[in-house]
């Protein structure tokens, strides 16, 4: 017997979750009356991008550091879009609603960890979004765990 606690990439289900999970979200995106024109330009393998970064702060594997510039091309796609509160508050609605729909784990405490990083990281990217935001000084993906910091991470 093991007393290993899975990553949040692993209780979600892996890669194929999130990429139902992106995928059902920008298809409820590009309709959506207040987003869709933040993502008009959407290339269509967005949603994979989407999925990898997450699997990555997840705990999954490094794939979008490896192979779509990590942390900082991921602000660098943020930036000058001076995305508005309301934005950002419909953004996370519409993951939620996602969730709801792919199936996703619906235990309070897979809920609670992941909703927090989708707050957490919905606020970063309005701030970082912002005309004259100060470049960020981080270089790396922050991992999110279950509710606490993850040990080495500031």
């Amino acid at each position: 017997m093991t007393d290993r606690i899975p990553t949040l990439y692993e209780r979600i289900g892996g890669a194929e979750a999130l990429e139902r999970l992106t995928e059902e979200f920008y298809r409820r995106v590009r309709k959506d009356e207040m987003l869709a024109p933040l993502f008009q330009y959407m290339e269509d393998d967005h949603p994979q991008h989407v999925a990898t970064f997450l699997g990555e702060v997840l705990g999954g594997p490094e794939a979008y550091t490896e192979h779509h510039g990590g942390y900082p091309h991921m602000v660098s796609r943020h930036r000058g879009r001076s995305i508005k509160p309301e934005q950002r508050a419909r953004w996370v609605e519409l993951m939620l609603e996602a969730m709801d729909v792919v199936g996703l784990p619906e235990d309070a405490e897979f809920r609670s960890a992941f909703v927090g990083y989708i707050e957490f990281g919905s606020r970063r990217a309005m701030a970082n979004s912002q005309r004259g935001a100060a470049p960020s000084s981080r270089t790396t993906i922050k991992k999110w765990g279950w509710g606490e910091a993850v040990p080495g991470e500031d």
